[in-house]
């Protein structure tokens, strides 16, 4: 006669129930998050309004202290000027449709708090929709935004109409643009070389930090292979790094190069990608896609060489990380470059 063991019996019993427990967790930790936004929300509606209809916004900052005092001492904590203050932000930068739809993406309040700040509001939606697509943490989100993620992302230079498009159909499947996903500037602070370097110690490095690497690339990119050799009429090239972006469905050449882009560059990465099109791209993907890495700038050849080029980008690697100002003045030339070439 075949005895059952109760503590295998036991044990089925609880890990079901515990999945049913944190399972029904989830859903609570949601549905708060999901209240916790609309009410802060609308609590800065409500101050928001209350101070501009009485005609009392010289006396906000002292409405704020006070309501802060009576809350605290009537509810308990978590109702600080500070906190009041960031709700009052969210208030004046976001729709009630906004919000709503953001709660329902599953953003948190501290997501949409640091979003808000954003003065821009293109940008404010560009990190709203790369986080959900990402799925960023509110740490990561911060640490995109100080690192001035939009800035250097490729797509920022384009007409502000062009971009909002590429924004808004981030999260449509098979509408995904990749200059969302590259950018005009890689900082590689990380790597630890010297002002003078070679290629080969560039790769070096780059490998050896393989993990840094690609969180500087951005989420999706998975390294497949180093010094790809690529055979041609029985000429062997070699391919620095090799990735495939899993959103993007396509396999990403990346080449370095230690000074300026040179229209030879662009010739060479033609060739590679038109034999990874043959040689390894697999079905169901699209077309794959090269990086060249540059450890100099020089915008307007870029701009008047890759001027049609779609499958092939170029940017600069800096091994230290400059000023906010140095990201913005570059931006800046960037647009206007793009826009006196499109003339």
């Amino acid at each position: 006669m075949n005895q059952i063991n109760p503590n295998i019996e036991v044990n089925e019993l609880f890990n079901a129930i515990n999945q049913l427990i944190n399972e029904a967790k989830t859903r609570v930790a949601i549905t708060a998050n999901a209240e916790t936004t609309v009410l802060n929300w609308k609590v800065g509606v409500y101050i928001n309004d209350f101070v501009l209809q009485q005609n009392r916004a010289e006396y906000g900052k002292q409405i704020i202290a006070n309501l802060s005092l009576l809350l605290t001492q009537n509810i308990g904590s978590g109702w600080s000027s500070k906190h009041l203050l960031h709700c009052l932000r969210s208030a004046e930068t976001f729709s009630e449709k906004q919000i709503l739809s953001a709660v329902q993406r599953q953003l948190s309040w501290t997501h949409l708090k640091t979003i808000s700040y954003e003065k821009d509001a293109l940008k404010r939606q560009f990190y709203l929709e790369m986080t959900i697509n990402q799925q960023w943490n509110t740490r990561t989100l911060a640490k995109q935004i100080d690192k001035m993620l939009y800035e250097r992302t490729v797509i920022a230079k384009e007409p502000q109409l062009q971009i909002e498009q590429a924004v808004q159909d981030l999260n449509i499947k098979n509408t995904i643009n990749p200059d969302l996903f590259f950018k005009n500037t890689y900082v590689l602070d990380f790597l630890g070389l010297k002002n003078y370097h070679s290629e080969k110690d560039l790769e070096n490095a780059l490998v050896n930090n393989i993990e840094a690497f690609i969180l500087e690339l951005g989420v999706g990119f998975a390294f497949i292979e180093r010094q790809k050799r690529i055979s041609i009429d029985a000429i062997d090239y070699h391919l620095d790094l090799l990735f495939y972006h899993r959103k993007l469905k396509r396999l990403v050449a990346i080449d370095l190069k230690l000074g300026k882009f040179k229209p030879e560059h662009k010739a060479q990465m033609e060739l590679y990608l038109r034999w990874l099109q043959k040689n390894e791209m697999q079905e169901g993907e699209q077309k794959p896609i090269g990086l060249l890495l540059c450890s100099e700038g020089n915008t307007e050849h870029i701009e008047l060489l890759m001027l049609d080029e779609k499958d092939i980008k170029v940017a600069q690697y800096l091994t230290e990380l400059p000023s906010k100002e140095w990201f913005a003045d570059k931006l800046h030339r960037a647009i206007e470059i793009a826009k006196n070439n499109s003339l």
